[in-house]
């Protein structure tokens, strides 16, 4: 496993990350990268495209050769937080939250891009004027049907584009999903089986149950808070996993500290289990691994990891790696 992060004082960039007797252990750093908020696995392979938030550019790093750069390129905007790959490996979007813009390239059999992206420019704001003054797309992925969702923090909608893989083209999107005005849509996460989404949002600290119409639009089935009741008002929605199977969810709680696991039914309906002290400041990012947890802080406590129990609830913190400025978690499998 790797962690990447933001380039802060300490921080220790891209390095490996080793789970012992003992609980996790930071190796040595992997690569000069800076900044890296997000990166996608090519599957079948040990390539990686990892953003840089700062510079705004993705690279594409061989894992297989000491993380070597194969390529770099333009994010197709400011602030890349997020990319996702198509199932034929043939798309690769990037979220920019800073300007707001949705890119996709179109990739080659050796996953480097063929010409420049298609960029989408979202307009729009909402009432929340410190963090909804402009677009912030801060999530994408692809649907099992190709279809190419974001979701954009700014404007409070869940965007739904149609997508061409053999030339790369990004339709005209649709607004699949509006959502409550404030709440701030940050993360997506697709069941594995059934035509249902399930959505964090950052400002409200929500989880929302989404139903995937054929249309390609998103009706709402429940809202859920991510918080106990008597969590200070100040906390804000995090990351989202969910497990193989689709039976168990997990959400972070930025301010609170907290991860929140549900309990997912096989019609699509969530129960909240719990929550859980993530360990640290600020939990960005989880990876879910089969029976733990791993969980990065951007603001103090490094990557905690927190064992799961026979239920798939999460336990109290059995290790921690301090690295500042965490933000990213990566797996070399499956």
């Amino acid at each position: 496993m790797f962690a990447g992060g933001y380039q802060e004082p300490g921080a220790r960039g891209l390095c490996r990350l080793t789970i012992t007797g003992e609980g996790l252990e930071a190796g040595p750093n992997l690569a000069a990268y800076a900044n890296v908020s997000a990166g996608i696995r090519r599957p079948g392979t040990g390539l990686w495209y990892l953003v840089d938030e700062e510079a705004d550019r993705v690279t594409l790093a061989d894992a297989d050769t000491d993380w070597r750069e194969v390529a770099s390129f333009s994010s197709g905007g400011h602030g890349p937080c997020h990319l996702a790959l198509d199932r034929s490996g043939r798309l690769l979007s990037i979220a920019n939250y800073g300007s707001g813009t949705v890119a996709m390239y179109r990739l080659d059999g050796e996953g480097l891009p063929v010409g420049p992206p298609a960029i989408h420019q979202n307009e729009g704001q909402g009432p929340n004027v410190e963090r909804q003054e402009g677009p912030h797309a801060h999530w994408v992925g692809f649907a099992p049907d190709g279809r190419l969702y974001a979701a954009d923090l700014g404007t409070d909608q869940i965007l739904a584009f149609p997508t061409h893989a053999p030339t790369g083209a990004l339709g005209e999107p649709s607004v699949a999903y509006a959502a409550p005005p404030g709440s701030g849509p940050r993360q997506l996460a697709f069941h594995p089986i059934l035509p249902v989404a399930f959505l964090v949002s950052e400002l409200a600290s929500t989880l929302t149950v989404l139903k995937i119409e054929e249309s390609g639009t998103l009706s709402v089935q429940h809202i859920l808070s991510t918080l106990p009741a008597d969590a200070a008002p100040d906390s804000l929605g995090g990351a989202v996993a969910l497990n193989p199977a689709g039976t168990r969810l997990y959400v972070s709680n930025r301010g609170h500290d907290s991860v929140a696991s549900f309990a997912v039914d096989p019609e699509g309906e969530v129960r909240l289990l719990g929550h859980t002290p993530s360990g640290g400041t600020s939990p960005r990012f989880l990876l879910l691994l089969e029976d733990k947890l791993l969980v990065a802080h951007e603001k103090a406590g490094g990557v905690t990891i927190l064992p799961l129990d026979g239920t798939g609830r999460p336990g109290p913190s059995a290790g921690q790696a301090e690295l500042p400025g965490a933000a990213f978690l990566g797996a070399s499998w499956p």
